[in-house]
Order: C-alpha cells, then structure tokens, then sequence
C-alpha cells in the first residue's frame, strides 16, 4: 500500500538507450542531450509546486535529471538505494520481447530481480520517501512507476513519458482511488 501522502513522480530525462529502445535496467547509462533538455523544461514545470525535497534512485540519469529540476526548486536532494531500476541481468541492453512479459509472470532471466522482489523493493523506496516531511518529488525510472500504478491501483496508458511530472493524491472520502494528474504547466 502506498503511503497516503500527495507526491510528484518525475521518470528521468531520455538516454540513448531509451531513444534505441533497449532496457536499461541497473546499466548506469547517463542522460543524453534530449534528456538534459527535458529536465530543463520539467524544472520550469516543477517552479511553485510546492516541493519540499526530492528523493532520486543513485542511477546517473535519474540523479542528474533531479539535480538539474532542482537548480529551480533548491531542496534538499536524497539519493535512495531502492528507488533505483530493476536489475534485468543479462537481458539488460536487449530490446523488450517475449522475455520481459514473462518476467512479469515470474520467469527471471539469469542474473536479474525476480518481478515480486522489484516490486516490494521499489514499493518499499517510494513508501521511504513519502514518509519524509514535506511535498516529495520523486526521480526514478519507468520500473518504479510501475510500483506507484499498482500500488496505487492506476490504469497504465502507456509508459510514463521521460521528465513528464505527474502530480498524485491519495484517495479522499470523494475520490475513493489515488488520483494521477501530468503537470502541464506551474501551479
């Protein structure tokens, strides 16, 4: 269950395996020019949101995407362990196939997190960092997302987009499921 507390999620900016469309999973590969620009853009999105401290995965391109949004939010920035990707083994660098759904049913290819582990440890990262006082910005990966979409009982379209905010509410006696909202503009 996710800790009843509004965040924001921000997946990191593109990579140029991102932009190949091959999995990156714990491979540490770092942003590319695509992806510095957006986390530019996303920083003027963030600007007045509220944010209190910003909580990344220790992987390069979600680290350098918060600390880029956070030249305009000027919080504190904690890198957590459990926020990181999912480790995929020696899928890792492959492009998503038949493989990657049967992950998610719970064959593990060699040397990877099996799906459940991933889940209860990205789970265990975000509930951490919104225990924190404060408005949270979450940085971290699509993986993680997932984490959020289940444990907040979201319906997916799609993948999160790379440095799209999405601002999140926890269920209220109105709104009886958690609310997922993309900033579009400062608030």
């Amino acid at each position: 269950m996710l800790h009843a507390q509004p965040f924001f999620f921000l997946r990191h900016g593109e990579t140029d395996w991102n932009r190949e469309r091959r999995v990156q999973g714990q491979t540490d590969i770092p942003l590319n020019e695509k992806g510095i620009a957006q986390a530019h853009s996303a920083k003027s999105l963030l600007v007045g949101c509220g944010v209190d401290v910003v909580c990344c995965s220790p992987l390069r391109r979600a680290h350098d995407t918060a600390l880029i949004v956070n030249e305009a939010l000027k919080c504190q920035v904690v890198i957590m362990g459990d926020l990181r990707e999912v480790g995929l083994g020696s899928r890792e660098g492959q492009r998503k196939g038949n493989w990657y759904s049967q992950w998610k049913r719970g064959v593990t290819p060699p040397g990877a997190e099996s799906h459940r582990n991933f889940i209860e440890r990205a789970l265990r990262g975000i509930n951490a960092a919104l225990a924190r006082n404060g408005r949270v910005l979450i940085v971290a990966h699509g993986g993680v997302y997932s984490a959020v979409e289940q444990y907040g009982e979201l319906v997916r379209h799609g993948e999160i987009p790379n440095c799209t905010p999405v601002r999140h509410d926890p269920p209220t006696r109105d709104v009886p499921r958690w609310a997922a909202q993309v900033v579009s503009r400062p608030q």
